[in-house]
């Protein structure tokens, strides 16, 4: 048997099966074939056997430098942090954190009898036997603060040598400066007490050691990290929480109706599948058969079940409740919804907002400054502190290169960016990227839509009249059979009323659609055109006749039709689009918040400020042709406005790409969900509210982080390195420096993660 395969196709002879599938003999592995039967080798049945889908090699990256993308896992070469893997996945292990554990419980069992022993024989050596000597002390402190300092400490070393090394100074430079420094101080002052000063030795000839100081500060780094790492680890938990969702396997109804598990992997475009009552819908599709009510609040955050039934759209990971279903499956994979929802969330919060420029700024200089600053300690009170003034030194220049740490000054930003546009997803917000979450904060004028956005965007035809002289099923007949060649969502309208009244539509020649005004074409030989009355009239149509009637369907807020057939005006319809349910409550709050809304529509004057009197509008701009929405942006900016647009429309797109903000509804085209910044996937004006104050609440803990970062490390230095012994007789130790810098981290990851309970955003 000749075998090929080749992009998933698996060929024998002619033939070729798409999938994954196919059959092997447990005595003869080499036999395959894509067919149960028997092996022609040994008889035995053949077993179906899966093929695994291909192995995407993961990539990793830098929570605080999304540039930085490495093939493996390992320390960012510009702050030491450890990589993150860019594709999170449902069930990932942590090794990062699994790895530093180790370590700080090794670090804690070493490290606290060298701790007690330290501060027994300095504070209470009363306590201590007679027959232990000072220098058997210091032996006993070196043997066990070894293993800490250079086994448990040693990835800070390995990370402080690649900081110097690469000139990307960091908190890990620091840190390897700060315990080698103490360490290697000890070392000397065991080994070789006599080149010390006199002052600096004890009656036995010894001299202090910090054994304990450099064991501790790692023990205590390494709590921090651990500390750190899990909090992180948290701020995944949106796509986590959506990769969950997923159901594993999926009911696949075969060519005979027979029924089959299989792994969702194995779930293509085109097959059938059966959901069951409380079963999870496997992949995006449509319902070919069934009734049933879909829990769809895992997606758009809404609580409420939406009916479905034949030709309806489901969404992959939503549940089914009461009614058994079979769709078809039309996206499956990275195609699903869920899938572009995952991708959209980690890229947002891989992303970096304008403002962490500024945190970048400051830790640029700030290493190098710290580390001039505990060189001045050290010689200052070298030179000029009291006796024994090395040791005074040591102790001030370990302290001020441990505190100023800058990891909470890189975290403030990222970690609260990735917390937030987390939560948005969790509540059916996408939002693209950090910059776009810290514009949205700042927004004072929202552009809306019309049609599809304010209103439910499923137009119907409520009014027919007929032209004297033309049948009305003939004049139906040919303007749905126009409408059904055009995209405008009134024509949908149009085909879908006439289909109920069960006429049959002809074939269109010539068609031909007119931007902004309508559409024409010929049907058995008859030249029809719909649209406005502008456009009939510019083929010398009258329309006198019905202006007034058309006027008063526009003064209810409907939308106004003309048909012509062969030169004379025909048909004038009224089509209703009603304004969506939640509307007017969502404006009305985004008013009060002091947001300016304008209304932009395609509509004639009378029929759009029916729907702006209707919602309290009071800007609305009405006539407006689809290229001139982005104008209409553009001058709202030039008046010093920063504008948000929303809309779910092809003619959408270019205003969306214009404004400060593009929100898409997300029942909305695939153009206008690509041209924007934010996607609402439930598609309604309640999510602006949302998205609106989950900015504010995201940008407000970013600042609250950065300040709390630049104060704590502006009073953490002078204290360290000794500015209040003067005064107060104060010297920070360093095993409190250690202790105060690993909380600062951990105390700025608890600040972001406070945006993910749910009522932070009501």
């Amino acid at each position: 048997m000749n075998h090929e395969k080749e992009e998933n196709i698996y060929c024998e002879d002619d033939s070729c099966v798409i999938g994954y599938e196919f059959y092997t003999c447990p005595m003869h592995p080499e036999i395959h074939q894509h067919q149960p039967g028997s092996c022609p080798k040994c008889g035995m049945a053949l077993e179906k056997e899966v093929e695994a889908l291909p192995t995407i090699s993961t990539k990793y990256t830098c929570p605080m430098h999304p540039e930085i993308i490495e093939d493996k896992p390992g320390s960012c070469p510009k702050c030491g942090m450890a990589l993150e893997a860019i594709t999170v996945e449902a069930d990932d292990g942590n090794e990062e954190l699994n790895y530093m554990s180790k370590r700080f419980w090794v670090s804690v069992f070493l490290s606290i009898p060298v701790f007690l022993i330290a501060m027994v024989s300095d504070l209470a050596p009363n306590f201590l036997s007679g027959s232990i000597s000072t220098r058997e002390i210091q032996w006993f402190e070196f043997i066990l603060a070894t293993p800490v300092v250079l086994w448990a400490g040693w990835p800070f070393f390995l990370r402080g040598y690649q900081s110097i090394k690469t000139w990307n100074l960091n908190m890990f430079t620091l840190i390897a400066i700060g315990v080698g420094a103490a360490y290697s101080y000890s070392l000397v002052a065991l080994f070789f007490p006599e080149i010390f000063p006199a002052l600096m030795q004890t009656k036995e000839g010894l001299v202090q050691v910090y054994f304990e100081t450099s064991s501790v500060i790692v023990a205590l780094v390494l709590l921090g990290q651990v500390l750190e790492l899990r909090a992180r680890s948290k701020t995944n938990t949106a796509i986590k929480t959506l990769l969950n969702l997923a159901p594993k396997q999926a009911h696949r109804i075969d060519d005979k109706g027979d029924e089959e598990d299989v792994s969702l992997e194995l779930v293509h475009a085109g097959d059938r599948l059966r959901i069951k009552p409380g079963e999870k819908i496997p992949v995006d599709g449509v319902v070919i058969e069934g009734l049933s009510n879909i829990d769809e609040s895992m997606i758009t955050g809404e609580p409420l079940v939406v009916p479905k039934s034949k030709g309806d759209k489901l969404i992959g990971a939503t549940q089914n409740r009461n009614g058994t279903l079979v769709m078809e499956a039309q996206k499956v994979g990275n195609d699903t919804m869920l899938a572009q929802i995952v991708q959209m969330v980690s890229q947002a919060q891989r992303s970096r907002a304008p403002i962490q420029k500024l945190a970048d700024t400051v830790s640029g200089y700030f290493v190098p400054a710290v580390v001039l600053s505990s060189v001045f300690a050290f010689f200052g009170w070298w030179l000029y502190g009291p006796e024994p003034s090395l040791a005074y030194a040591v102790v001030s220049a370990v302290a001020v290169l441990i505190i100023a740490c800058p990891c909470a000054l890189g975290l403030a930003t990222p970690i609260s960016i990735m917390v937030g546009t987390g939560r948005a997803a969790l509540m059916g917000i996408l939002i693209k990227d950090a910059k776009t979450l810290e514009t949205m904060e700042k927004v004072n004028t929202i552009v809306v839509d019309k049609t599809g956005t304010l209103t439910e965007g499923k137009p119907k035809v409520t009014s027919v009249f007929i032209a004297e002289g033309f049948d009305e099923k003939d004049v139906l007949r040919l303007a749905a059979s126009l409408e059904r060649a055009s995209e405008h969502p009134l024509a949908e309208a149009v085909v879908e009323y006439v289909k109920q009244k069960d006429i049959s539509l002809g074939n269109v020649e010539n068609f031909d659609s007119i931007t902004g005004k309508g559409i024409k074409g010929e049907i058995e030989n008859r030249r029809v055109i719909l649209g406005s009355d502008k456009l009939l009239n510019d083929f010398d149509i009258s329309t006198e006749q019905v202006i007034k009637t058309a006027q008063n369907l526009r003064n209810d807020g409907k939308g106004v039709i003309f048909v012509a057939i062969d030169s004379k005006f025909s048909a004038l319809l009224g089509i209703e689009d009603p304004i969506k349910e939640t509307s007017l409550h969502a404006l009305d709050k985004l008013k009060a918040e002091g947001i300016e809304i304008v209304m932009l529509s395609g509509d004639n004057e009378a029929t759009a400020n029916a729907v702006a009197k209707e919602l309290k509008i009071d800007r609305v701009v009405a006539n407006v042709m689809p290229a001139d929405k982005a104008k209409v942006i553009k001058q709202l900016q030039k008046e010093g406005k920063i504008v948000a647009m929303a809309g779910d429309g092809i003619n959408d797109a270019p205003a969306l790409a214009q404004a400060d903000v593009g929100i898409a509804m997300g029942t909305g085209t695939d153009v206008a969900i690509e041209s924007a910044g934010i996607t609402l996937i439930k598609g309604d004006l309640v999510g602006i509210m949302k998205v609106l104050k989950l900015s504010r609440a995201t940008m407000k803990n970013i600042r609250q982080n950065l300040f709390f970062a630049f104060i704590y490390n502006s009073l953490g230095v002078p204290i360290a390195a000794g500015v209040l012994y003067p005064f107060f007789g104060i010297l920070l130790s360093p095993v409190i420096a250690a202790a105060a810098m690993s909380f600062s981290s951990v105390s700025v990851i608890a600040n972001a993660l406070r945006l993910l309970p749910r009522q932070t955003i009501s």
